[in-house]
């Protein structure tokens, strides 16, 4: 039976495609297929094929299935601020209905293991009111957060699993991605936050020298999702 789940972080830049590729690889080493979607991005070069996103490219690499570049990225913006104000500097209207179509059809080709990333927190903007959480409502998926672990982590993490909680959506899980392995009681604030996260924490990513899919596979377990 296929699984689809949707990726939210704590705040931007804080390895939320670190642990994706890192779920995805762990996936396909246990023979399930993979496919990923990020629906929208900022920060994209340009190429002689278009803007292409490094986060974006590094999921398309972790799918197992034959996908386009712009089915996994088909929102995608050059300049590096937020994707709302991006979009309106090129007048994309960007919002959910337009997010939705291109991950749906993601979702249809049927992977044994689909993600849908997000971008930044859980309440990043899109036109209007809308924000990006309520893609992750429309598409009904349960969410996996990766918490970016530092000083003020546990209050951003608390925070955003009780966001997720008032959308109706589930945490399926977490997965603590070490960003300042100098975080004072280190240990201490990993122990907290399992207290109070109401899911299973599905690993702990130190500070890597490289943080491949590989090397952040070994530090997770996808046994230990909700389904």
């Amino acid at each position: 039976m296929s699984a689809a789940f949707f990726i939210a972080g704590t705040d931007t830049e804080i390895g939320k495609t670190t642990v994706a590729c890192g779920l995805l690889h762990a996936a396909r080493r246990a023979g399930l297929s993979t496919a990923a979607a990020k629906p929208v991005a900022s920060d994209c070069r340009g190429t002689a094929e278009g803007l292409r996103n490094g986060d974006a490219l590094a999921l398309l690499g972790e799918c197992s299935l034959a996908l386009d570049y712009a089915e996994v990225n088909p929102f995608a913006f050059a300049p590096a601020i937020a994707p709302h104000l991006a979009a309106r500097e090129v007048g994309v209207e960007l919002n959910v209905a337009a997010l939705l179509a291109p991950v749906r059809k993601v979702l249809a080709r049927g992977a044994d293991f689909t993600l849908v990333e997000g971008a930044g927190g859980w309440r990043v903007p899109l036109a209007g009111r809308e924000s990006l959480s309520d893609l992750a409502v429309a598409l009904g998926l349960p969410v996996i957060l990766v918490v970016g672990v530092r000083l003020g982590c546990i209050n951003h993490a608390v925070l955003t699993m009780e966001a997720i909680a008032r959308d109706g959506l589930e945490l399926a899980g977490w997965v603590a991605n070490v960003v300042d392995p100098a975080t004072s009681r280190l240990d201490e604030n990993l122990a907290t936050l399992a207290e109070r996260l109401p899911a299973p924490c599905l690993g702990r990513i130190p500070r890597l020298p490289e943080a491949s899919p590989v090397a952040v596979a070994a530090h997770l377990e996808l046994g230990a999702l909700r389904r």
